[in-house]
């Protein structure tokens, strides 16, 4: 079974630019109709040799953690904006000199920090992650909305006006919605952060928006964000990761071994569903593939087996328009968002390197990985 990518190594991270521009062209449209500004969360797309792609369409990029700052600041530039769940003493100073905007996930990390805030804060606004407590979002694992939640500031713990020295608001809710979840939450936002809204120069509105997937509604996005723009005197911000990557690129892969046990039935691949595909297995979703679907009620299928030891590192199943053998490319598609930014080296299985399509057959191989990069992550 030949594939386009048969010139590649595998397994490969292939990123696709035509793809990848017709997302940055949609989050393009939102920003010229609307005046807000869209960023960048390298948190789900990190892959900085596209980031001379994407500097086209955006004006910056957002950081959970100081490496991902220093990575924006040096590689992407622009604005910096960040939100980490938390900040040390020893990194503080560092950070500095990297962010734009620096967003708060608690009214004692303020208390802590806002001395060193309020000496910059005339090259660094100062935010609030706040938490309205109500989100839409099914999987547990990336609900920051649930009860309890360690993210964000609840209405009962903020009082009715920003804190000294505070500029903007966050708020981080979602996680592969579309606008009339977005919708709602607003409205439960402005219910509950009304003052703080009224005053703050900036409203962010964090991620989890699937901008790019083609039943989102778009148009309705706008609206909510002209509303916003036009009832407060804020800035709006958006930073979605998945939506820049969504259906992006491909992770190919090579069958090694077919085994059968059980009358089950799986190509063993040299790639992992659990060390670089890790969303497979947590959010859990099946990645489609090109040439496969699902299998109707009586039709057994194939599954898809990862070369580590983990007995779960699998997935399944699928029917082939023509079976694959030992040697065959499978394509799995969707592959650019949360999948390079997760990957571990279990096992020391190898890294899929990296490459772009730039089209019409051509690739560039960004990058592979050997054993160096194994060990220097180790002591």
């Amino acid at each position: 079974m030949r594939t386009a990518y048969d010139v590649l190594p595998s397994p490969c991270f292939v990123l696709e630019e035509a793809l990848l521009r017709a997302n940055l062209e949609t989050l393009r449209h939102v920003q010229v109709e609307t005046g807000c500004t869209i960023l960048l969360a390298l948190k789900g797309v990190s892959m900085f040799s596209a980031f001379p792609i994407m500097r086209e369409y955006l004006p910056g990029v957002t950081a959970s953690s100081l490496n991902e700052a220093r990575l924006g600041f040096e590689e992407f530039g622009g604005e910096v904006h960040a939100c980490a769940p938390i900040y040390t003493e020893a990194e503080m100073e560092e950070w500095l000199g990297y962010v734009s905007h620096m967003t708060f996930n608690s009214l004692s990390q303020w208390d802590r920090f806002q001395s060193r805030l309020k000496a910059v804060r005339d090259r660094v606004s100062s935010g609030l992650r706040i938490n309205p407590e109500h989100s839409e979002v099914a999987t547990a694992l990336y609900n920051p909305g649930q009860p309890g939640s360690r993210l964000g500031v609840p209405a009962d713990e903020v009082a009715d006006c920003l804190p000294d020295g505070i500029e903007g608001v966050h708020m981080h809710v979602l996680c592969e919605c579309n606008a009339d979840a977005l919708d709602r939450t607003v409205d439960v936002l402005e219910r509950k952060f009304a003052p703080l809204l009224k005053a703050a120069r900036w409203l962010n509105l964090g991620g989890g928006h699937h901008i790019t997937r083609a039943d989102y509604d778009v148009p309705h996005l706008i609206r909510i964000i002209q509303r916003l723009r036009e009832k407060y005197a804020a800035a709006i911000i958006l930073e979605p990761g998945e939506a820049v990557g969504w259906r992006a690129g491909v992770l190919v892969a090579t069958v090694q071994d077919i085994v059968t046990h059980a009358g089950r039935t799986t190509l063993m691949l040299d790639t992992s569903f659990s060390a670089h595909m890790p969303d497979c297995l947590e959010m859990p979703y099946k990645p489609a593939v090109q040439g496969a679907r699902d299998p109707g009620p009586d039709e057994p299928g194939v599954w898809l087996g990862g070369n580590t030891c983990l007995a779960g590192d699998t997935i399944g199943a699928y029917v082939f328009e023509h079976r694959p053998d030992v040697g065959d490319r499978l394509v799995l598609e969707d592959m650019i968002h949360y999948t390079m930014v997760k990957t571990t080296m279990f096992n020391g299985v190898r890294h899929p390197a990296i490459a772009i399509h730039r089209g019409s057959g051509r690739f560039d191989l960004i990058r592979e990985f050997g054993y160096a990069d194994y060990r220097n992550r180790l002591s």
